[in-house]
């Protein structure tokens, strides 16, 4: 089904919305439309109740929208639209995530900032997800009743292993994540095989890396670090 896709780009302070502060956040002053594409650019198209955590003030109320394009959280008040602003001291959670501003870097120094899901906290290391699209581009076409073929959206999930600010991606096939933890391969291997996992399920994925975690910790070498500094960006 083909849909309209409005965003809004500039902002400026606004007064006090509901239980959120105005420091917390921006008032859109402009918008345009992405017309002819399939898909949405929004995690859920619907307004969903989030808090809002600020770590210095509180914790708040409201519903929102997170828009995965412009990598942020809208909220409308009758006719006028905001956004949560982007600190790394507040938090936007639900019953299905809750979402980190966070600046990390790749192990090679690029810097990778911007919302990421946690999934698993430990003493050692941190698991995260993050939103991103794939959009592809309408096309003129001859057998299409307008003249166009529609663009398409798609979300796309990756996987991220994080420590000590350095993030690294997470492939989901098997091969490629053996190659990553070669350090440990047959024991991993093995434990893949026992256990059963597919490493596209969320919770198997969390399941592997937790088991890396054990099997670095019970070395006698010094080096603990799961994140290895071959990895590519």
């Amino acid at each position: 089904m083909k849909k309209k896709l409005l965003y809004f780009i500039l902002f400026a302070p606004t007064l006090l919305i509901a239980q959120l502060p105005k420091s917390m956040i921006v008032e859109s002053k402009r918008s345009y439309f992405f017309e002819e594409y399939e898909g949405s650019p929004y995690l859920k198209d619907r307004y969903v109740a989030y808090d809002v955590i600020n770590e210095k003030t509180g914790t708040f109320t409201g519903k929102l929208k997170y828009n995965i394009d412009l990598d942020a959280f809208e909220y409308k008040d009758g006719s006028k639209f905001y956004q949560i602003i982007k600190e790394a001291e507040i938090h936007i959670r639900n019953e299905d995530h809750f979402f980190y501003y966070c600046h990390f870097v790749s192990p090679r120094g690029s810097k990778r900032e911007g919302y990421y899901v946690l999934l698993e906290l430990h003493d050692q290391y941190r698991m995260y997800k993050r939103y991103t699209l794939d959009i592809t581009e309408p096309e003129k076409s001859s057998g299409s009743t307008y003249g166009v073929e529609p663009g398409e959206i798609k979300q796309i999930c990756t996987y991220y292993l994080e420590e000590n600010g350095v993030i690294a991606e997470l492939s989901q096939n098997e091969k490629d994540i053996l190659e990553l933890f070669s350090d440990k391969r047959i024991e991993l291997a093995a434990y893949l095989k026992k256990e059963k996992l597919r490493l596209k399920k969320e919770e198997d994925l969390v399941r592997f890396i937790a088991k890396y975690n054990a099997l670095k910790q019970s070395d006698n070498t010094t080096n603990k670090s799961l994140i290895s500094k071959r990895q590519e960006e």
